[in-house]
């Protein structure tokens, strides 16, 4: 039985989608619709002010995201989703950024833009889909593919170690920094619930299904069995090593809320307090 409260969320939610542009570009089974449902509960929840919140995307199947909601969003060039908030947050710093974009575009071509919006703390939640390689280009391998995994450019197992990105975030003193599964998908909206109510940089990877490319070649074509799959072999461990992050092969993957420390100011505060103390001067 649906209770009423949930009936008013999924309307709000409806609210947010904008139905004109659907049937949507994603592959059936894709897990990027999963990832945004858990983002526009989470943001109707905790009673986010529409009329203020922005979300930036970048090219990819997730980049797509953008296009889909009644916020004011942009989708800009490749990789350069993170540049595009900054500016956004810098000149209205009452704005709530999002930005939601796929592990190609963040960490590969805009890989330089994330390290420094993370070592500098600007106040955005960053979400990143990674489903493992560049699947609206043919499914190529990239930065996280998963070492031994079969691609379109590795066809014999991938041979590079992937990136571990919440080790990466964290080292960089991120605030706040998670990893969840679209198959967790009630604990990954309630850890955009606490995102979206801290101050800082952001940052939230969530691991997505794409059973059109990666899928296929990793006997994981059919998305039900990706999606349990994807359950069965995570663990969650809040206070998980950063060798415990890491996504090996034969090896769980480990999901939690990593870390979470309150900040008092972000970046654009301090820039403001600047600007403040040479206008009084």
């Amino acid at each position: 039985m649906i209770s009423s409260e949930e009936k008013k969320v999924g309307q709000e939610i409806e609210s947010l989608l904008r139905t004109d542009r659907l049937p949507h570009v994603w592959c059936p089974g894709c897990g990027i619709g999963i990832a945004l449902g858990a983002l526009l509960r989470a943001m109707v929840r905790v009673g986010l002010d529409f009329d203020k919140t922005v979300m930036v995307s970048g090219i990819g199947c997730t980049g797509r995201a953008a296009g889909y909601v009644y916020l004011d969003s942009f989708h800009t060039t490749h990789g350069r989703a993170i540049p595009f908030a900054v500016g956004l947050k810098l000149a209205r710093p009452d704005l709530n950024v999002i930005v939601f974009s796929g592990d190609g575009d963040l960490f590969a071509i805009g890989g330089n833009h994330i390290l420094h919006a993370a070592r500098r703390n600007h106040d955005m939640l960053v979400v990143c889909v990674n489903n493992y390689n560049y699947g609206m280009t043919g499914g190529q391998h990239g930065p996280t593919t998963p070492s031994g995994a079969f691609t379109s450019t590795t066809p014999y197992g991938n041979p590079e170690r992937p990136m571990n990105l919440p080790h990466l975030m964290i080292s960089l003193n991120a605030p706040f920094v998670a990893r969840w599964t679209v198959a967790h998908p009630r604990r990954l909206m309630r850890s955009f619930e606490k995102a979206l109510q801290r101050k800082g940089f952001r940052f939230i990877e969530v691991i997505s299904i794409c059973p059109t490319e990666f899928g296929r070649k990793n006997k994981m074509r059919d998305p039900l069995q990706y999606l349990m799959s994807i359950k069965e072999n995570s663990v969650v461990k809040h206070d998980a090593s950063f060798e415990e992050m890491e996504i090996r092969p034969n090896k769980p993957i480990v999901v939690g809320d990593f870390r979470d420390v309150k900040v008092e100011e972000s970046y654009e505060d301090v820039y403001y307090k600047i600007i403040r103390r040479f206008e009084d001067a």
